[in-house]
């Protein structure tokens, strides 16, 4: 039996954006008694909310949104579960070393980092999440995942941490991947070993990224 899961949050006036971007403000722009018809206003960034990367956010020299394929926003979902972990501590080659072993015998995998930390959305913790080293995007990208997943606001450290250089996006993004953060409810998907992931943005031609609707299917059709 087929089991559907949203890994996203919501789109709302207000909610939580990296440090620096739009803020995000939903709002009627008409109404039904009045116009005929309820239509909202949406002011938000490319990278508001659940949304993917481009390697054209990190290098005007690399792919845009529109110039990947879109076999990279799907895929058999491998789980690594780095949940546990202090704040802002960082997600070793070590770690992952489990789920990029599964992932090998994937095609077309999804690498989900399910660091638990969607539970702090919304608060100021949410800023203390794990990161991704280097040297663990360089696995990755050894191990043929080109599209990466996370429960947290970066892959990168962020605040007082955070390096303007975002060495593992680099990383990731050098190869032709693809980052999708901001996903929630990952733990759902721990043990899972039947989960495909969907992850399509918003058509926005020559962008860094897009908002998206992520979605895990359980049970095969």
């Amino acid at each position: 039996m087929t089991r559907w899961l949203d890994l996203s949050v919501p789109v709302v006036t207000g909610m939580p954006v990296y440090p620096g971007d739009p803020e995000v403000t939903v709002s009627p722009a008409l109404r039904a008694p009045a116009d005929g018809v309820n239509v909202l206003a949406l002011h938000l960034g490319s990278q508001s909310g659940t949304h993917v990367d481009a390697p054209y956010h990190i290098d005007d020299a690399w792919p845009r949104l529109d110039e990947l394929s879109l076999s990279r926003f799907t895929g058999r979902a491998v789980v690594a579960d780095v949940r546990g972990l202090a704040p802002r501590s960082p997600i070793t080659p070590e770690l992952l070393a489990p789920a990029l072993e599964a992932a090998a015998s994937v095609q077309h995998p999804v690498l989900l980092l399910a660091t638990g930390w969607s539970a702090h959305w919304g608060t100021d913790a949410y800023a203390d999440h794990p990161w991704l080293t280097p040297a663990a995007a360089e696995a990755v990208v050894a191990a043929g995942v080109r599209t990466v997943a996370v429960d947290a606001l970066s892959v990168d450290p962020s605040g007082p941490d955070a390096d303007p250089v975002l060495p593992a996006h680099r990383v990731l993004c050098g190869a032709g991947g693809v980052i999708a953060e901001n996903l929630t409810h990952l733990d759902r998907l721990v043990g899972a070993d039947d989960a495909e992931v969907f992850l399509f943005p918003l058509r926005l031609p020559g962008a860094d990224g897009a908002p998206v609707r992520a979605v895990a299917r359980l049970g095969g059709e």
